[in-house]
C-alpha cells in the first residue's frame, strides 16, 4: 500500500466536511482590525470568537511597540536557540517580570504555548513516572502525554473522589516502580469556562506524594487579583509546583512561558527539546510581551472593563433562560439542543441576518444533540453588543424550538 492513498481528507474527522465547509463553517477568514467587530465576506459581523481577552490585540499604544520593535530589530533578531546565539537580556528581563507576576521564583519563555506543554511533560516525566489527569485536558496536553512511554491515569472532570482513586493507583505503582507521580489540571477550561478545582487538589497533597503542573492559558491576565492566575484566584499559589502561560490569550500575542522553582526551571532550560532546537522567539516578540505584560499590571481598568462585560453577558443569559453551565471565567458558553444539520444553520443564520460570529461546536467535538455556542467577551466589547446578542439568541432559540431550521446543511463555498 501507498501511504499516500489513505490521506484523504474526507477520511479525517472534521475533514469530511472540507468540500462543502471550508471558507465558511471551517477556516473561516476575518479581516480587519482585531476587535469586536471584524469584517467577515464583505460584512461587519459583532464577534464573540477571539482571545482578545482584554483588547490589547489592536490597542494603539501595543501596535505603536510592536512596530518599533520591528524596525529597531527586525523579525530575524536573535538569530538561533537560545542554547546557542539566540539568547538576549530583554528574553531574561521578560523571564522575571513573568515570574513575578504569577507568584513564581523562575520562569522560562516558550516559543509557543501548545508545543511549549508538550515539551514540558516529556521533559518532566520518564517510564518510571505516572501522569494523573483531568478527562477534559486541553489537545497539547494529551499530546504532551503522548510521548510519555509511562502509565497515565484519567479522572473525570473536576471528579476529586476519582481523582483520589487515581492517586492511590498511582502512588501503588510508584511506590514499585521508585518513580513520581505527575498531576495535571487547567485553570480555566476553554470550551466550558469552568475551573479546575484547585483547592480540592491540593488538599490532597496531604495524603499523597505528587506534583501539580497547571495549564492557565485562560486565567494568566484574567483570573485572580490583577490577573496573577487562577492559583491566585484560589489562594494556593504556593502549592502549584508549576504553572504554565501562554501569551495568547489576555496578551493577544505569540508565545507562552512555563514558571517553578529555580531548579525546575534550569532543568527544564537543558532538556525541553521543543526549545533547544528551535529558534528564539524573535526579539519583536519579547519586546511586544513585554509592553503587554507592562499595560496588564498598570492599567487595571482593562481587567475591570473585561469582567463588567462578562457579568452582564452571563447574568444577562441566564435570566434569559439560556443554559451557560458551570462557567466561572470570561469563557462563555450557551449550550443548546440540537443536531450538526441545526448547527451549520444556526451559524449561517447568526453571520447571515443577524451579523454575529461566534464559535459553533457541534458532534463530534460535544456529545451527540448537544449544540455549544461559545462566546469569547473581552474589554472591547460594549453593552449595546450584549444585549444585541442576547435579544438574537433568543431569537435562535425559538427558532430552533419550532424546528424551523433546515435538516439540510447548507453550503458556503467560498473557493
Amino acid at each position: 500500500m501507498d501511504l499516500f492513498d489513505k490521506l484523504k481528507v474526507e477520511n479525517s474527522v472534521i475533514g469530511q466536511y472540507a468540500a462543502d465547509s471550508e471558507g465558511y463553517y471551517i477556516f473561516p477568514k476575518l479581516e480587519g482590525p482585531l476587535g469586536s467587530h471584524m469584517e467577515f465576506l464583505g460584512k461587519t459581523r459583532l464577534n464573540w470568537s477571539i482571545n482578545n481577552y482584554l483588547g490589547l490585540g489592536n490597542h494603539p499604544e501595543v501596535r505603536k511597540a510592536d512596530a518599533d520593535a520591528a524596525k529597531d530589530w527586525g523579525l530575524a533578531y536573535p538569530m538561533g536557540a537560545r542554547m546557542m546565539s539566540g539568547h538576549t537580556k530583554y528574553h531574561e528581563q521578560l523571564e522575571r517580570e513573568l515570574a513575578a507576576f504569577v507568584k513564581k521564583e523562575s520562569a522560562y519563555l516558550l516559543n509557543y504555548g501548545y508545543q511549549g506543554m508538550v515539551s514540558i511533560i516529556d521533559a518532566l516525566v520518564d517510564r518510571h513516572d505516572v501522569v494523573v489527569y483531568d478527562s477534559e485536558a486541553h489537545a497539547c496536553i494529551i499530546d504532551g502525554m503522548r510521548l510519555h512511554i509511562g502509565k497515565r491515569f484519567v479522572y473525570p472532570h473536576n471528579d476529586i473522589e476519582k481523582l483520589e482513586k487515581q492517586l492511590q493507583r498511582a502512588t501503588k505503582l510508584t511506590d514499585v516502580s521508585g518513580g513520581g507521580i505527575l498531576l495535571i489540571t487547567e485553570g480555566v477550561y476553554g470550551m466550558t469556562g469552568g475551573l479546575g478545582h484547585l483547592k480540592d487538589i491540593v488538599a490532597l497533597k496531604k495524603k499523597y506524594n505528587f506534583r501539580i503542573l497547571i495549564d492557565d492559558a485562560h486565567g494568566f491576565g484574567t483570573m485572580g487579583k490583577e490577573g496573577r492566575g487562577t492559583h491566585v484566584h484560589y489562594g494556593v499559589e504556593d502549592e502549584i509546583d508549576i504553572y504554565f502561560g501562554t501569551f495568547a490569550k489576555s496578551m493577544a500575542g505569540i508565545g507562552g512561558f512555563v514558571a517553578s522553582k529555580p531548579g525546575i526551571i534550569q532543568f527544564l532550560k537543558y532538556n525541553m527539546r521543543s526549545q533547544i532546537y528551535a529558534k528564539a522567539l524573535p526579539m519583536p516578540m519579547v519586546i511586544g510581551a513585554l509592553k503587554r505584560l507592562d499595560m496588564i499590571r498598570t492599567r487595571p481598568e482593562l481587567l475591570e472593563k473585561l469582567w463588567a462585560i462578562v457579568n452582564i453577558l452571563q447574568k444577562g443569559l441566564r435570566e434569559a433562560g439560556f443554559n451557560i453551565g458551570q462557567t466561572e471565567s470570561m469563557v462563555t458558553p450557551v449550550i443548546l439542543s440540537g443536531t450538526v444539520a441545526d448547527a451549520t444553520q444556526i451559524t449561517y443564520d447568526l453571520r447571515e441576518n443577524y451579523n454575529i460570529f461566534c464559535s459553533i461546536v457541534s458532534y463530534p467535538i460535544v456529545p451527540k444533540g448537544i449544540i455549544l455556542l461559545r462566546l469569547i467577551p473581552t474589554a472591547d466589547h460594549t453593552m449595546e453588543d450584549v444585549e444585541y446578542t442576547i435579544n438574537t439568541f433568543s431569537q435562535i432559540q425559538q427558532k430552533l424550538t419550532n424546528k424551523e431550521y433546515s435538516t439540510e446543511m447548507k453550503s458556503m463555498s467560498v473557493k
